[in-house]
Formats: structure tokens, C-alpha cells, sequence
């Protein structure tokens, strides 16, 4: 694999499982009521944890989960229990007062780096992870980790540089969101964010299918694990 074939192929892989386009009504539910400049620090705070978790899994890999002797399917399935708790309060409508501005009811009211701090810790699961980061973009920068090893030095930076370039996206499609806020108002955005929690809770499911189906032999059936698999 060239250097330029590494690049694409991690880039559009990493971009379709972090998804930033379809997280956008997620993110701007979550940041309801926010000054713009606390929204945009906040989508920064998102940014640069992306960066710093993928990255530190770029260079330490599986080796890590052995060190701690959690396996691939562990990680899936909790992942996906997560997940579907938060499918469940997008559903109940429960997903905006969940992350409900800490700053109401203040006299004063709060500065754009202190709400996104804030808002950030909160934000950090299940938004940052594992929406955003989940085992699939795990497992995704690993394995082109060991791709890029075959490049030597700058292969490996060639990696960095891709999973850099995909938050910068990330950032600026967040940056985004007030625009589509404003399009859908918050009628539209209670029914997206109530059918993407359904989607979202499906999509948990088949997560925990998935790693149960790793874990063991013949419990899961194989097309339950990839039901489209066979039709491609």
C-alpha cells in the first residue's frame, strides 16, 4: 500500500465511522441554549480528545487492551450498552435535559471556556465516546497503524496527519451546527434526535450481537452479525 492509497483509505474509513455529519443534531441538542463562542469551544474540547484518544491507540494498539485483558468483543459489548442507554433518553426526549446547561438559573453568566469545560466533562461519554470514538474507529486506527509501520517514520506521521485532518472536520462541522439548528428549530430537532435515537439503540444492538458473535462460536448467527454481508 503507497503513501497516498494509506491516506484516502484511512481517511474516508475513519471519517464514516466517526460520522461528524450525522452527529451534528446530536451535538447541537446537546449544546441548546449556548453562546456561540462556548459552542464553539466545546466542539474544540471534542476535537482535540478525538485527536489525543486516536492517536494514543494509533501507537499503542491491541497492547493496551492486553495489558488490561480486555478483548475487542468486551469492548464492543459495552460499548453498545452504552450506546443503547443513550438511544433510550433521545427516545424519552430525555437526551436534552440530560446535558441540560449547568449555568441556568445563574445570575452571572458563565464564560465560554468554563461552560465548555463544563459541558465537556459531560460530553465525554457517551458523546465523545463511544459515538464518536467507538470500537469501530478503534479497531479501524489499529489496524492501519500496522499498515503504516510498513511505510517506516513517515507512513507512521502520515497516519497522525490523517487522523488530525479528520478532527479539524470534525471541529468545523460542529461549527456548523447553530446553521442546521436554525433550519430545523426545535421541533425538527426533537424529531431527529428522537429518530436517531432509535436508530441509535438498533445500532447498539447489533454492536452487542456483534461482540457476543467474536466471543463465542455459533450463539450469533452470521447474518445476524452482518445481515447485509451477502447481499454485497
Amino acid at each position: 500500500m503507497s503513501q497516498a492509497e494509506l491516506a484516502v483509505n484511512f481517511f474516508v474509513a475513519l471519517f464514516a465511522l466517526i460520522d461528524p455529519i450525522g452527529n451534528v443534531p446530536l451535538f447541537a441538542a446537546a449544546t441548546i441554549g449556548a453562546a456561540s463562542a462556548g459552542r464553539r469551544m466545546v466542539a474544540v474540547y471534542i476535537g482535540l480528545f478525538v485527536l489525543a484518544f486516536l492517536v494514543f491507540f494509533y501507537f499503542t494498539g491491541v497492547s493496551l487492551l492486553e495489558f488490561f485483558g480486555i478483548s475487542m468483543p468486551a469492548f464492543r459489548i459495552a460499548g453498545g450498552i452504552i450506546l443503547f442507554i443513550l438511544g433510550l433518553d433521545m427516545v424519552r426526549d430525555d437526551f436534552t435535559t440530560m446535558f441540560a446547561d449547568a449555568a441556568e438559573g445563574e445570575t452571572e453568566p458563565l464564560s465560554a471556556r468554563v461552560y465548555a469545560k463544563k459541558r465537556f466533562e459531560r460530553l465525554i461519554v457517551p458523546f465523545a465516546m463511544p459515538l464518536l470514538i467507538g470500537p469501530g474507529a478503534i479497531s479501524t486506527v489499529i489496524i492501519y497503524a500496522s499498515e503504516a509501520k510498513h511505510l517506516g517514520l513517515a507512513g507512521m506521521a502520515l497516519g497522525v496527519g490523517v487522523i488530525a485532518a479528520v478532527s479539524v472536520v470534525l471541529v468545523a462541522t460542529f461549527w456548523a451546527a447553530p446553521v442546521i439548528s436554525k433550519v430545523l428549530g426545535r421541533i425538527g430537532m426533537s424529531i431527529v434526535v428522537r429518530v436517531l435515537g432509535l436508530i441509535l439503540c438498533a445500532l447498539a444492538v447489533q454492536f452487542v450481537l456483534i461482540g457476543v458473535g467474536d466471543a463465542t462460536r455459533g450463539l450469533i448467527r452470521a447474518d445476524a452479525k452482518a445481515p447485509y454481508a451477502a447481499e454485497k
